[in-house]
């Protein structure tokens, strides 16, 4: 009796203690919690702009880009106004140090005035390793070199024709074709026409830079695998400019999270590249080719040119011309659905043009060659690329420490992300109807296309390192907006949610919803 007595005592002892401890632990959790929201109420008052993030001890801003991942472009372009366009974000323990800016005077001092201070970065080929040591990984020498031979290469006549020729194939062949089927289908056919830009743009540049068409854009929309593993490459290396490098890395030695795509598609990717690359060795009339693979290959001697060196040039060519242009085109399509009035004046520009051409074809293709001279579409084509940047910002990093002419004060070692879509979105930089679609702010009173400093319009980058591709982008987007909106009538399905993607590259996260229809003659001119 006394024995078990003595237990039950001890047993009520030992609950009364841990009953004690668990009050005091919520006690104290409690306080802590008040603590914080008092703390947080605290910075939030003291904030100039509302939605700027919280920066919390050890933690700096970490939570607040978290916290608005879901969309994050719209997010950091409402911060930067808030801050004047620029912010500097700490990344708490880490150590990192960021710097988001908007503004037109720091963006030409970082990309022109003070251009060797600010290269890509060690951090930067390391977020993009699946580019090995291409031409957009490359700083110093390396780049030069590299853009020396594909600025050559890119600029002789043989391969602007080629390029040329190539846009005017797969619009014609392919593009209008596949459209066709959608409209004959069914009344109020629908298709995803992100997907399909996607599609062609990846099948045009294949062919440019490697010499293949992959057939992308085939009836039935065959699975491409490679074209798959760039989506999820774009995915994940977004997600690296928000992570610390030790946590992404991490989970990319081990495969997990969105790292295990990452993996598997950059095994995707090289073997795609291996193959082709050993083919176009291996062809005996190579030296008729006109692509970037076989010129690379014909200039060279065999001594300097590897395989590893062919694999990261195209691979980064491709994902250049593949995603920059797909994306550009594809919120194209989707601003003119929404304005009505420029697809019409888009229209008559090209009405004069598709006259002399007849009435004997079933569909009509421009040749670049005509569309050269048209104002009010390249102008339109400006005020997407403004709203909507393929790239939505730019990495770069500070060798040395260096005083902005924002007078913000960046030490060696800052990463800096340049934000264009938030430029475009700027009533400083673009006027109080900057948030809208306004081709005509791009011509001037005498019908002559405007030009803006790079530094303001970013989409194409700026100083040296401006896009050695721009004519053939402009090319490639003029003639596949020519041909679509003359040929067909598109229109967004309604209550379709179209919205910016988490990706480095400005893709739509739900796709584009049309239904396409083909356009009568006499509605163009209506």
């Amino acid at each position: 009796m006394h024995s078990s007595s003595s237990m039950r005592y001890k047993y009520q002892m030992t609950r009364r203690k841990i009953l004690y401890t668990m009050d005091w632990f919520l006690g104290l959790l409690s306080l802590l919690c008040c603590c914080c929201c008092f703390y947080y109420r605290h910075l939030q008052s003291k904030k100039a702009c509302k939605a700027e993030p919280t920066e919390w001890p050890l933690l700096g801003h970490l939570f607040g880009l978290l916290a608005n991942l879901h969309h994050y472009h719209d997010w950091a372009t409402v911060v930067l106004a808030g801050r004047r366009y620029n912010f500097p974000v700490q990344a708490g323990l880490t150590g990192v140090r960021f710097f988001i800016t908007c503004d037109p005077s720091n963006v030409r001092h970082i990309f022109t005035s003070n251009f060797l201070n600010y290269p890509k970065g060690e951090e930067y080929a390391e977020i993009f390793d699946v580019l090995g040591h291409g031409i957009f990984n490359a700083d110093g020498d390396s780049w030069r070199s590299q853009r020396a031979k594909s600025q050559l290469l890119m600029a002789a006549p043989r391969f602007r024709s080629f390029s040329a020729r190539c846009t005017r194939d797969k619009v014609d062949k392919s593009l209008l074709p596949f459209l066709a089927h959608v409209a004959d289908a069914d009344a109020g056919a629908r298709c995803d026409l992100h997907d399909v830009i996607l599609r062609m743009t990846f099948d045009m540049t294949c062919n440019l830079v490697f010499g293949v068409d992959p057939g992308c854009l085939r009836i039935g929309l065959p699975v491409v695998p490679v074209a798959h593993a760039m989506d999820d490459v774009l995915n994940a290396t977004f997600l690296r400019h928000i992570f610390p490098p030790a946590c992404w890395s991490l989970m990319y030695r081990y495969e997990l999270g969105p790292e295990k795509k990452m993996a598997v598609a950059r095994r995707t990717i090289d073997r795609f590249a291996a193959d082709t690359i050993a083919k176009r060795r291996s062809d005996h009339e190579l030296g008729s080719s006109s692509d970037m693979l076989s010129s690379f290959i014909c200039c060279s001697n065999d001594d300097d040119v590897s395989d590893d060196f062919l694999r990261d040039t195209a691979i980064n060519l491709l994902f250049a011309g593949r995603d920059t242009t797909g994306a550009a085109l594809s919120w194209f399509f989707y601003l003119v659905c929404k304005n009505p009035h420029v697809e019409q004046k888009i229209l008559d520009e090209l009405a004069p043009i598709a006259a002399t051409k007849g009435e004997q074809q079933d569909m009509v293709a421009f040749d670049v060659s005509e569309l050269s001279s048209l104002v009010y579409l390249h102008a339109a084509l400006c005020e997407c690329l403004r709203l909507y940047p393929p790239l939505p910002f730019h990495h770069k990093a500070a060798i040395a420490g260096d005083v902005l002419p924002s007078g913000h004060e960046l030490k060696a070692g800052d990463k800096i992300l340049v934000y264009s879509y938030s430029m475009g979105r700027m009533e400083g930089v673009w006027g109080k109807d900057c948030m809208e679609f306004r081709p005509e702010r791009w011509v001037t009173n005498d019908g002559k296309l405007r030009r803006e400093p790079s530094y303001k319009f970013l989409a194409f980058n700026a100083g040296p390192r401006t896009c050695l591709g721009k004519e053939v982008a402009f090319t490639q987007m003029k003639a596949v907006a020519a041909a679509v909106l003359w040929n067909f009538a598109v229109e967004a399905v309604p209550g379709h949610v179209v919205e910016p993607k988490l990706s480095v590259m400005l893709h739509m996260k739900n796709g584009l919803a049309v239904t396409v229809k083909r356009r009568k003659v006499a509605c163009v001119h209506a």
